[in-house]
């Protein structure tokens, strides 16, 4: 969902669809490239599996994701990428650094965040016609409690602050840096 959302990112400023390239530079940095070193350190052994399941080892693994999604900040300044994409990519980083901090205590739903924020953010830049993309939000939370990875509580914080708290700071930023 966050490489789809990177990628509509642009929508509302000139040059959408040829600026979704931009967005793509920004997945490469906030998904592709955390994830492969994920799955690197699974295969190495040194975290146990893709799903970070032992709670010391989640705040290493969410500031190596930090750390590439700083370093695609500075690859998308120099590239003078649609401020739409950088206010996306701000709104992750605060996603992340919430997560990192919470994270060794508690187990909040990355799932469940990610789905809210990315649901209330493409409502809010597309528009009402896209409300339906909500029904995604307890669909994405039911799987994880489904699936034990999650208690309810831990999946309704997660949509909580994807939905208010990220999308929020999507807004905020938003507002005050895109024309």
């Amino acid at each position: 969902m966050v490489t789809i959302q990177l990628l509509i990112s642009p929508i509302s400023q000139p040059g959408f669809p040829g600026t979704m390239g931009y967005g793509a530079l920004a997945a490469l940095f906030v998904c592709v490239l955390p994830l492969l070193l994920l799955l690197v350190l699974v295969r190495r052994g040194k975290v146990t599996d893709h799903h970070v399941s032992d709670r010391r080892q989640r705040a290493p693994v969410l500031l190596m994701a930090l750390a590439s999604i700083m370093a695609g900040l500075l690859v998308l300044a120099s590239a003078d990428a649609p401020q739409s994409v950088v206010v996306m990519v701000l709104a992750v980083v605060a996603g992340v650094v919430v997560l990192a901090g919470v994270s060794p205590f508690w187990k909040i739903s990355g799932h469940a965040a990610a789905m809210s924020s990315a649901a209330v953010i493409s409502v809010l830049v597309l528009g009402p016609a896209w409300l339906p993309l909500l029904l995604l939000v307890p669909a994405v939370g039911w799987s994880r409690v489904v699936l034990r990875a999650h208690t309810v509580a831990q999946v309704v914080a997660g949509s909580l602050f994807g939905g208010v708290v990220m999308a929020g700071i999507w807004w905020a930023l938003q507002g005050r840096m895109v024309a």
